[in-house]
């Protein structure tokens, strides 16, 4: 049986994630409070955020952005 959340981004419950998909406190966030639904729409605005930017994740700066990007997506934090 799939593990249910309350999806904080959707706005609904739904399937959860199967792990934590980012490291430390903000990885244990995300599992336990966005769905698999709302991180595959993540996914897709994070590769349009690296192309149109050019954004290297190797680059720690770089990291920061989409870090910060991926807050205000899933939880719609500044």
């Amino acid at each position: 049986m799939s593990r249910m959340v309350q999806c904080v981004k959707l706005d609904k419950e739904a399937e959860g994630l199967d792990m934590a998909p980012y490291p430390g406190e903000l990885g244990q966030r995300i599992f336990e409070n966005i769905s698999k639904e709302a991180w595959q729409l993540w996914m897709g605005q994070q590769t349009i955020l690296i192309n149109e930017n050019r954004l290297n994740v190797i680059d720690p700066e770089h990291r920061a952005i989409i870090e910060g990007e991926m807050k205000k997506f899933l939880f719609g934090e500044s």
